[in-house]
């Protein structure tokens, strides 16, 4: 039983192709102060050193972009949430760019190797891309690929150099060897901007997607409900926010690759609720925040902060 928490601030963007996510976690800190509220002040911290300054690194592989730098950040990772989990702590992690949700997902596991993992990934992309159908190289498209350890060869495009293929078969066994989690305990809230490698692997796996329109046309209680269910025999579950899942045109473009869209602030925040009222949420994830981007102001980083400070509420009532 988990009865504290604890932030883990890892600002890392390598894994992104635009930079700025780096910054999205003074950005969220920064919202808290101008609102007055000590929320960062009632928690203990950490901070996951990084290797943001590999961007300058020119020896680069096109299809998987500084990967030997993202297989050290998400070990730190992954190392990071296995022993706050085994202080019987709950790690709430605020990240960069999502490529860190691979080294949080084995962090996870490894902490519970004996127990189902259950994901709940809410984004506006799949990032289940591999170096191997990657168009972009941009590792925060391939998380989720390496925690289910399935590269999609079906619809592989790149030739990839053995050492890529090496360093990705690495990232694919961080904590503890081989997969994490099975497509089957895999729930996905708002992709809607995929390509088409993704799609069929999404299809070909059985992944459930609750889009914008279908939770909107149906409910959201009644769907996020399903997905509890779809879930049930999952012992432990990790939640994944990406900021994108929001929509940009109604909240803020402060994010690396804005999709319009997409939920409202009051429906992520449902969303995450009613999963952490089932007492099964040990980790949760807030990523691509980036302040660079944002045409508004900080608007981003404080509607981050508003659906941090609301869940935080109900994982301390969890408890």
């Amino acid at each position: 039983m988990l009865n504290s928490i604890k932030i883990i601030k890892n600002r890392s963007d390598i894994g992104a192709g635009t930079r700025g996510s780096d910054m999205g976690i003074d950005a969220i800190e920064i919202a808290a102060i101008n609102k007055g509220n000590n929320y960062f002040g009632q928690f203990e911290y950490t901070d996951v050193t990084t290797e943001n300054e590999s961007i300058y690194n020119k020896v680069n592989n096109s299809f998987a972009k500084r990967i030997g730098s993202v297989l050290n950040q998400c070990t730190r990772l992954s190392n990071h949430v296995k022993v706050t989990l085994q202080e019987k702590t709950f790690p709430i992690v605020l990240s960069g760019d999502h490529s860190s949700a691979l080294g949080t997902i084995s962090g996870v596991k490894a902490a519970f190797p004996n127990q189902t993992v259950g994901v709940v990934w809410v984004d506006a992309h799949a990032d289940i891309h591999s170096p191997y159908t990657s168009p972009s190289g941009n590792i925060h498209g391939m998380p989720l690929a390496a925690a289910l350890a399935d590269d999609n060869l079906d619809f592989q495009i790149n030739e990839v150099t053995r050492e890529t293929s090496d360093l990705w078969e690495r990232m694919k066994n961080i904590g503890i060897p081989g997969a994490k989690v099975t497509a089957e305990n895999v729930v996905y809230f708002g992709v809607r901007d995929t390509e088409e490698p993704e799609e069929k692997q999404i299809e070909n796996l059985g992944i459930k997607n609750y889009t914008v329109s279908e939770i909107r046309f149906r409910g959201l209680e009644k769907c996020v409900n399903e997905a509890i269910d779809k879930l049930s025999n999952c012992d432990v579950i990790y939640i994944s926010f990406d900021v994108d899942s929001m929509d940009c045109d109604m909240i803020s473009y402060g994010t690396g690759t804005p999709v319009n869209k997409g939920f409202d602030q009051q429906e992520v925040t449902q969303i995450m609720n009613q999963f952490i009222e089932t007492k099964k949420v040990v980790c949760l994830e807030l990523v691509e925040v980036n302040p660079l981007l944002d045409l508004k102001g900080n608007v981003m980083a404080e509607t981050a902060f508003d659906v941090l400070d609301d869940v935080t509420k109900t994982i301390q009532e969890s408890f």
